[in-house]
């Protein structure tokens, strides 16, 4: 066979993959192009028949045995190991609804109660958050306070008489919390702002008196990130999460994996969006011939794949540090600017190459353009991690 006849390989550019694995990841791939693609206007809107969507997709990926794959096998997860799961995320994040539909969002929260919280709140907590019976969110970041700045945080958790906690502040952009049973809360218990120690992580029931959802905040016109409220809301001592004062090396932790599994799903819809372009290049013809034969057309196709397989190799070494339980800021650094740039780029070429019908409802690249600029500042700005990696690169030296 000719070079000119083989089928190219898009997803080059990834470590070596177990056979077993290849297999999984087109299930799963097959799942959510399936049964969760068809979905996601019902999915997007939410309500009552977005709840009930998604409750029967998760029905269907527990009878698939595609539930949880990299949860604990202690709480009711098959315990996929991270190189292995890795594989999985970029076909499970090629829709944003792939994670909940197949049960592996909750996978932060998950591993950060089950080895930092309380044995009482991690019997009470970690087991119905990975069966989908609990959701979970997390809140940072705060009105008018640098995201990337956490020693300026102002929400406070004072210790009363009895152990337990009295929390009051605000935080925003808090993903998901107007579905929350729980949220974690970072909060100054000791110290005043920008102090670098006396920050600790809460766990907050949504129920509790004084919590209150203030407003949604559209990103860029879609929803799902919220501003919270916390009016002197008392939990017990025992929802303390991780050691008093200690809350950035749990977050950390946290950071570190959360921004490496969304490079992999930023990847997984950036490809999405590479094969909508091609198929579109393909199959639309005019009265000059096909998409395909404009060499604009074809430069678009080039640059998107060389963004891709640039940027894959680079997701997968911070996946291989971490699983190894190495260091891995300069890796994550490395690949979260480079997976969110490449999303939107080549989200943007797709756009460009479908015209007008690009912009609209009927496709999904206007959502994968939206995620893709949005990703550039969520999770910390391009700025952020350009100036820490380089800043490392340079100490070294």
């Amino acid at each position: 066979m000719s070079g000119e006849d083989e089928k190219v390989d898009v997803l080059g550019g990834e470590p070596q993959c177990p056979q077993d694995v290849v297999e999984l990841r087109e299930r799963v791939a097959t799942f959510v192009r399936d049964r969760v693609m068809p979905c996601e206007p019902v999915l997007d809107a939410g309500g009552p028949e977005g709840a009930d969507t998604l409750r029967r997709l998760q029905g269907e990926a527990r009878d698939a045995g595609l539930w949880g794959l990299p949860l604990p096998v202690e709480v009711g997860g098959q315990g996929l190991p991270l190189r292995s799961y890795a594989h999985v995320a970029e076909a499970e994040g090629a829709s944003d609804h792939g994670p909940a539909a197949l049960g592996s969002a909750p996978l932060l929260d998950v591993l950060m109660l089950w080895r930092h919280a309380s044995p009482a709140v991690r019997d009470r907590c970690v087991r119905p958050l990975a069966a989908g019976d609990l959701r979970a969110c997390y809140a940072m970041t705060e009105p008018g306070t640098p995201g990337t700045d956490p020693f300026l945080t102002a929400t406070r958790a004072v210790e009363q008489a009895d152990s337990s906690w009295e929390l009051t502040g605000r935080k925003w952009f808090t993903s998901g919390a107007a579905d929350a049973d729980l949220v974690t809360v970072l909060a100054r218990t000791d110290s005043l702002p920008p102090d670098r120690e006396g920050l600790s992580l809460l766990l907050v029931p949504t129920c509790a008196p004084g919590f209150r959802v203030v407003r949604e905040l559209p990103v860029l016109g879609a929803g799902g990130q919220w501003e919270i409220e916390l009016d002197g809301v008392v939990v017990g001592g025992d929802h303390l999460v991780g050691e008093r004062g200690k809350a950035l090396a749990v977050a950390g932790e946290r950071l570190q994996l959360g921004r490496t599994l969304r490079c992999l799903r930023w990847l997984g819809q950036a490809r999405r969006a590479f094969d909508l372009m091609r198929d579109r290049a393909v199959r639309r013809t005019g009265s000059r011939g096909a998409l395909a034969d404009l060499q604009l057309v074809q430069s678009h196709v080039f640059e998107s794949l060389l963004a891709l397989r640039t940027t894959r190799p680079l997701v997968h070494e911070a996946v291989a540090r971490l699983a190894e339980g190495r260091d891995a800021h300069v890796e994550v650094g490395l690949a979260k600017v480079a997976a969110a740039r490449t999303l939107q780029q080549v989200a943007d070429a797709a756009i460009q190459v479908h015209g007008a019908e690009g912009l609209g409802p009927d496709t999904a690249l206007p959502a994968l353009f939206r995620t893709g600029r949005a990703a550039r500042i969520l999770d910390g700005p391009d700025e952020l991690h350009i100036g820490s990696v380089a800043r490392r690169v340079l100490r070294d030296q």
